[in-house]
């Protein structure tokens, strides 16, 4: 269902050996959206993922997917969710319905011939289905990938950095993918560090160095940022810095009287990198800070 909750994560720490990778994570996501995980390489994108999917078990802390556990149902957990890593974890000797074929035998997936023609045909490799896929581009073996993650009609689908390395034109065809499939009810979770990417999500987690800094819908997080407007009155204009400017512009404006010198107004808003880099910059500054006192 669209609005169940289908991800619960309370106060999640992960360690390997003396490093923290996860510090404390509190998160929840609702299905049938497509929700980010947002930071730079070692931010614990990744790990959390792979926490998410069973792959690994947390030092403390809860977390639920589907409303099971993880570290202890993930036999159950793996027939409903998909899972596709970074780099293709693919038979190269084999085709994609080969491939593809196995990973549905692994879940014992009904109709498979069917399931397999499917999946072909929705990331648009119908045309080259029994071709060897070490011929392919990096890409395809993406898009190979993605249809093994699909084959068994997965309730929640993982995606680690899906679209690294392909081009703009399959990366735009994998998100019209991502969004039928959302239409459908199915929930994605996907990792990225590209912010043009992450404006498609229904929602944000931004992390860094394991600590959430950041949960919320982009819309939202571009607000509550700074911006820039300048009100000209012929050739003068006065500038004034505001944050949440949807919401502080009409008062500007009605400060003004609406006055009708007014002829243009301008509005530079904070990209979403500056954003996110701006609050990576306050952590390190609170952890210095910390380190001092």
């Amino acid at each position: 269902m669209k609005d169940r909750l289908s991800i619960q994560i309370r106060n999640l720490h992960k360690y390997f050996g003396k490093v923290q990778a996860l510090k404390g994570v509190n998160l929840a996501v609702d299905g049938g959206q497509i929700f980010g995980l947002l930071g730079p390489n070692g931010a614990g994108k990744t790990t959390l993922i792979r926490l998410l999917i069973g792959a690994t078990k947390p030092t403390s802390g809860d977390l639920s997917v589907l409303s099971l556990n993880p570290g202890r149902q993930k036999r159950a957990l793996r027939q409903k969710i998909g899972y596709m890593p970074q780099s293709p974890a693919l038979y190269e000797d084999l085709s994609p319905t080969d491939n593809i074929r196995f990973f549905g035998r692994a879940h014992q997936t009904g109709k498979l011939s069917k399931r397999v023609d499917e999946v072909l045909e929705f990331v648009g490799l119908s045309q080259r289905a029994h071709d060897p896929v070490y011929k392919f581009s990096g890409g395809m073996k993406q898009r190979v990938s993605l249809a093994c993650a699909l084959v068994h009609q997965p309730q929640m689908l993982f995606l680690d950095e899906p679209t690294s390395g392909i081009d703009p034109k399959l990366r735009e065809a994998f998100w019209k993918h991502f969004r039928e499939l959302t239409a459908k009810g199915v929930t994605i979770i996907v990792s990225t560090h590209q912010m043009d990417e992450a404006l498609y999500c229904d929602k944000l987690a931004i992390l860094h160095e394991g600590v959430l800094l950041a949960d919320d819908t982009p819309r939202k997080l571009l607000w509550n940022s700074q911006a820039k407007i300048k009100i000209w009155r012929g050739p003068q204009a006065s500038e004034q810095m505001v944050t949440n400017y949807p919401e502080a512009l009409p008062a500007l404006l009605q400060k003004d009287g609406l006055d009708p010198a007014i002829n243009r107004i301008e509005v530079e808003e904070d990209r979403l990198e500056t954003i996110v880099l701006r609050m990576i910059n306050e952590q390190i500054g609170d952890v210095n800070k910390g380190d001092r006192t």
